[in-house]
């Protein structure tokens, strides 16, 4: 019998595929973000008059775009960029992120303002607006500037409410000669919220709009591929299996363009191939990933048990077909030589290839399936057929077993 440690220790000198992991993390922050160029652009032009006229003017910027476009990475690439060039020039910068997720109200944001520039809080207690007051003082005193990120700013608008909004972003408004030392950087999902604002306080807000759209599956290529080089060992993974990961999120193929979601999946992708004892992570390695890392998979496996007879069996037939072949992807012509096969085991009339093309068109409206036109490394062109969720082998045992259940009541009747 192994010990603990026996345990312990088969699973630390078993190798990995990563030398990295980190890299894959949401909180990573890379030197370089693909795609992401015009949005920092538009950054530099806004901040700029804190580098050629510091102390002008209370500048802000809103970031407005959904989960995983890039919104933070790219507040804060800037803000550490920004800080080492205004240093460069003479300016004292400081660049402060608060998540408003976890601090939500107007006493926690001035606390975690205040200790992420080292000032101290009295421990007598301070109203917010005291101890906004301190924080001004101080910085007015070390003669810094600072760029404050509001992030999932969302949250603060729900919980502090209009007034708070309207306290922070009139700073100066009552010290019109005093020097502007504080700039903000609100990051949203979208701009319902601001709708609760009074209009004033939203129009101030929406002056500098920087937009953030979902990625597209190159991309998501061109990211993945980047932070791949960081996270894995040479050979341990291959271009078809990053160009799977972004096929499947990128928003022009169905996807969410959720690049946090990309990065989860690759991760999650490498862990199995680590439990495994695999020297790469596979396409199957993905498919597995994506059923752990989105949410909504439980109920694309509920509506298999509502799907007709002959798309469970169109469905049966990709799954087989992609077995087979260990790809990411078949041609529908190979889905339909398994399907007529499937129909004779199941002695069922097979349909004809206009009724087989509904049905896959349909389970890709459900998200079961993934199918797309051919492209380059193709000759001619044919509908593709992938299955993003897996392992297939369970996901074929699920299909059989409703296939089955259904053959059963039928008989019952």
């Amino acid at each position: 019998m192994h010990t603990a440690r026996d345990i312990i220790e088969s699973v630390l000198e078993k190798p990995s595929v990563f030398k990295s992991k980190e890299k894959l993390f949401p909180e990573y922050v890379p030197k370089y973000l693909p795609h992401r160029e015009q949005q920092l652009k538009q950054l530099a032009s806004l901040f700029k008059p804190l580098l050629t006229d510091p102390g002008s003017i209370s500048q802000r910027a809103l970031l407005v775009g959904g989960i995983g476009t890039g919104k933070t990475v790219t507040a804060r690439r800037f803000g550490i960029d920004f800080k080492l060039l205004a240093r460069r020039r003479g300016v004292k910068l400081e660049y402060v992120h608060v998540n408003c997720h976890r601090d939500r109200t107007l006493y926690l944001v001035m606390q975690e303002i205040a200790r992420q520039l080292h000032i101290p809080v009295p421990q007598r207690g301070l109203s917010a607006q005291e101890m906004y007051g301190n924080i001004l003082k101080d910085i007015d005193e070390r003669d810094i500037y600072v760029i404050i990120t509001f992030d999932e700013f969302d949250y603060f608008i729900d919980v502090a409410g209009n007034d708070a909004v309207y306290f922070l972003i009139r700073t100066y408004d009552e010290y019109p000669d005093m020097t502007k030392r504080i700039n903000f950087i609100f990051i949203t999902r979208d701009m319902y919220n601001l709708g609760k604002l009074d209009s004033a306080t939203e129009s101030y807000l929406i002056r500098n709009v920087i937009h953030f759209e979902p990625y597209t599956s190159s991309e998501l290529y061109d990211i993945l591929a980047k932070r791949a080089e960081e996270a894995f060992y040479e050979g341990t993974i291959g271009d078809d299996v990053i160009q799977y990961v972004a096929d499947i999120v990128g928003v022009d193929k169905g996807g969410r363009g959720n690049a946090r979601l990309a990065l989860e999946i690759l991760l999650i992708a490498g862990e199995l191939a680590d439990q495994e004892g695999a020297q790469r992570v596979t396409i199957e390695h993905v498919r597995r990933a994506y059923v752990k890392a989105e949410p909504d998979i439980v109920v694309i496996y509920d509506s298999l048990l509502y799907l007709p007879l002959h798309e469970l069996l169109i469905l049966l037939a990709a799954i087989r077909a992609l077995s087979s072949k260990g790809e990411a992807y078949v041609r529908i012509g190979e889905v339909e030589q398994e399907y007529q096969q499937i129909c004779e085991e199941f002695n069922e009339k097979p349909r004809r290839h206009t009724q087989v093309y509904e049905y896959v068109m349909d389970l890709k409206r459900l998200g079961i399936i993934d199918a797309r036109v051919s492209g380059r490394g193709y000759r001619g062109k044919s509908t593709l057929i992938g299955v993003r969720v897996g392992p297939l082998e369970a996901l074929e045992e699920k299909v059989l077993e409703i296939i089955n259940k259904r053959y059963r009541e039928a008989r019952r009747m």
